[in-house]
């Protein structure tokens, strides 16, 4: 969820505009993001006014911060000793991306936003001006249209959500290079789309050329396993909708779920080798449970746990779609027969979006 702060600031700029207003202004920036660039090469050309900022605002942020602290959480938890001072987040938009990096690095203490559109920038300071971490609340906003030809601070952490998409694809090798540049850790998140898994893939690979190591979700920093075409990474997070945000998207449901792909690589030597990743909800039937995995060893590996395994079956029952999956020894298990067989059959059916 949002943190109190953050949601409070939130539900205050929102209150400035009826929920009518709000309505409509998403609908309009909708149907605007269809017809043309959105983020960070397109995004100014679509807000305009304060009502759309908010709309805009209340549309995105909360997602997108959710889906970013958890890939934050992911890639904390493979490098326990990293501790950012300085964070530099590019077309951040209204900064969900710095709030969320605030909560999983209290030490951030100089952060940079890069934002090309002034009223964006306008509300993103006022909503970080409320924060309780001190980095997020002393955040220099910076106007400018984020390129490899721009000047930028030096930073331990450099961020990017859902805005390298929005580039021309030939000039996102350099965009990323430039975000890599001096930076200790990077993270870049986007839609968990075919198209938005194409990125983060193409992505991943700049950052390994340049010398970095995979940290999440990969457990590994050779070849993606995946076949192309025929699925794509991507994970999930359930966030819940306050009613001003359903009247505001027209939705009944109290809660969404935010689909996202992410990779986040470190300049550092390269940690221990990483656990195995749950690339789809754990399937669960009496007394078994499947996971599908992405391992270091085997790439995409099918594993079966029964309820004979014991605490290694307790654990199968709470580990979800993203998690880590760490087991070892024969209780790690090789794949039943049971289990090899359903993942012959499920390489042979077309992928499906697992959510």
């Amino acid at each position: 969820m949002l943190p109190d702060d953050l949601r409070a600031a939130l539900d205050q700029a929102l209150a400035r505009h009826s929920p009518q207003e709000l309505a409509r202004s998403v609908a309009r920036l909708t149907e605007r993001y269809r017809g043309g660039a959105t983020g960070a090469t397109g995004e100014a050309a679509h807000i305009r006014g304060q009502a759309d900022v908010a709309a805009y605002a209340a549309y995105r942020m909360p997602a997108t911060y959710e889906a970013a602290a958890l890939a934050m959480r992911h890639a904390a938890a493979r490098v326990p000793g990293f501790a950012p001072v300085s964070q530099l987040d590019a077309g951040g938009g209204t900064g969900a991306a710095i709030w969320a990096a605030g909560a999983t690095w209290p030490s951030l203490r100089q952060v940079t936003v890069i934002e090309r559109d002034p009223q964006i920038i306008d509300l993103g300071r006022r909503l970080a001006r409320t924060a309780q971490a001190p980095g997020v609340r002393g955040t220099a906003w910076r106007q400018a249209a984020v390129g490899s030809g721009l000047d930028r601070p030096r930073a331990d952490l450099a961020t990017m959500s859902y805005a390298l998409g929005e580039f021309a694809e030939r000039d996102r090798a350099d965009v990323v290079r430039w975000l890599a540049r001096d930076a200790a850790m990077v993270l870049v998140v986007e839609p968990g789309t075919p198209a938005g898994y194409a990125t983060i893939a193409a992505a991943r690979e700049v950052l390994l050329a340049e010398g970095l190591s995979v940290v999440a979700p990969c457990p590994h920093d050779r070849a993606c396993p995946i076949e192309p075409g025929r699925d794509w990474c991507h994970f999930s997070v359930r966030l819940p909708r306050t009613s001003l945000h359903r009247q505001v998207k027209a939705g009944t449901l109290s809660f969404e779920d935010e689909k996202f792909a992410y990779v986040a690589a470190t300049a550092r030597p390269a940690p221990a080798p990483a656990a195995d990743r749950v690339l789809r909800h754990p399937q669960k039937r009496k007394g078994v449970v499947s996971l599908r995995l992405c391992t270091d060893a085997d790439g995409i590996r099918d594993v079966l746990v029964s309820k004979r395994q014991g605490e290694l079956y307790r654990r199968a029952r709470d580990v979800g779609w993203g998690d880590a999956w760490e087991a070892t020894g024969e209780a790690a298990g090789e794949a039943t027969r049971e289990a090899a067989g359903e993942a012959a059959g499920e390489a042979a059916r077309p992928a499906a979006d697992p959510g």
